[in-house]
């Protein structure tokens, strides 16, 4: 099969396609410094369920952004760390990490109204 059109419209697009979602990109963030076990990177990322945290490696690990070491011990003992494919997206992150630091507040006050907006809605009277 040939295909005479990319799939992606744009650069942002294949971008997404390949971290969309609310954890891969925090997942990548975590790792951008070296390895991490499991544990360490369910406590770093937060809210995450551990069932999620699972999908969302296995999926980086399949894209080749991440490698999964298993040190073949027991108890297990596995690693994920950047491949070099994932190093270089990590790269190309670090501006949006400086703007999303150098704008927290107006970012927090943004997300704040949105739960005031979101929770406002939730308690109206239902026609």
């Amino acid at each position: 099969m040939v295909m005479s059109e990319l799939p992606f419209r744009c650069g942002m697009e294949a971008v997404v396609n390949l971290i969309g979602g609310k954890w891969k990109i925090l997942i990548l963030f975590h790792l951008r410094d070296g390895k991490l076990r499991f544990s360490v990177l369910r406590r770093l990322v937060g809210q995450v369920s551990e069932k999620m945290l699972s999908q969302q490696l296995k999926e980086l690990v399949e894209d080749g952004l991440l490698r999964r070491i298993d040190h073949k011990t027991v108890p297990p003992h596995v690693e994920y760390e950047l491949t070099a494919f994932g190093i270089n997206f990590c790269r190309s992150l670090q501006a949006v990490c400086e703007w999303g630091a150098a704008n927290m507040d107006k970012v927090t006050a943004i997300a704040e109204a949105r739960t005031v907006r979101q929770n406002a809605k939730a308690t109206l009277p239902r026609a």
